[in-house]
């Protein structure tokens, strides 16, 4: 069995205040997209999970181990996991692989998305991965209409970037905002989306928060933006905790295009559009 795990990309990040369990409340768009990494699962002699060049904890495998803790028993199974989405890149490599291993046993266990929940933020939004109001921790989720036609050009950043320290960084440079504007947010956005509104017709929505304090720990991000405004991009912004920046665009054509005249330096620049998942 082969499986997609779509990356997501933050078109929106609010932070708000953090709360008694440590966590920041958040108001996000996510969107699911065409890159995405590809799982192959066949049966074993012992459950194993292979994600080469990728060391550390694997949330692919947690997942897995959560569901056999719920009983679940189909045969065991080998899982291998070929990575096309950065590694700590804020586009939810790591959560679109869980969260692929829990669909496959979504009609046969109870409480899938409460395991998602507790694996990691931003799994429970790829359970059914495309267009979604997020809040909470990530927990909250509201799923909305495809949006109308665009395309991004994404530059990963040279090395990863810790969410951790991220948040702790923008907890120092005093950045977010109170419960209540957080709550007015996501009401226009929720207005906004509509029924399959095109991003780019509510771009003065799309801010990620978070941006300053990526910038503060990895410099060169402002210049991967910059390089992306100058491109052409009708918005240019951080996904997640980054260090990846994207640009939004009109369609594929002229995403294609921007990421072509780049300079040679963002040569591992990725065009991706809107994932067509299910």
């Amino acid at each position: 069995m082969t499986l997609r795990a779509p990356a997501k990309l933050n078109l929106c990040l609010l932070l708000g205040p953090r709360r008694d369990d440590g966590l920041h409340e958040l108001c996000s768009l996510f969107e699911a997209l065409s890159l995405a990494d590809r799982i192959v699962v066949t049966e074993a002699e012992r459950d194993e999970v292979v994600c080469p060049g990728v060391a550390g904890t694997n949330l692919a495998a947690i997942a897995l181990a959560a569901l056999r803790g719920r009983g679940w028993d189909r045969p065991p199974m080998r899982i291998e996991i070929e990575k096309r989405i950065p590694v700590a890149a804020g586009l939810g490599g790591g959560s679109a692989d869980a969260a692929a291993v829990l669909r496959l046993a979504a009609d046969e266990v109870e409480g899938v998305e409460e395991l998602a929940a507790v694996i990691g933020a931003d799994v429970p939004s790829q359970l059914d991965p495309g267009l979604a109001l997020v809040w909470g921790a990530g927990e909250r989720v509201e799923p909305l209409a495809a949006a109308g036609e665009h395309a991004f050009v994404l530059i990963p950043g040279a090395e990863g970037l810790s969410t951790a320290e991220v948040y702790a960084e923008a907890d120092r440079l005093g950045l977010g905002r109170d419960g209540a504007e957080i709550e007015q947010s996501r009401g226009r956005l929720r207005e906004a989306v509509g029924s399959g509104a095109s991003p780019l017709d509510y771009c003065e929505l799309l801010v990620n928060d978070l941006e300053p304090a990526a910038v503060s720990l990895r410099p060169e991000v402002a210049g991967a933006l910059d390089v992306l405004s100058d491109a052409g991009a009708q918005r240019a912004l951080l996904t997640g905790s980054g260090p990846t920046a994207f640009g939004l665009f009109a369609d594929i054509v002229a995403a294609d295009r921007a990421a072509a005249a780049l300079p040679p330096r963002y040569a591992a620049a990725i065009v991706a559009g809107p994932d067509s998942f299910g």
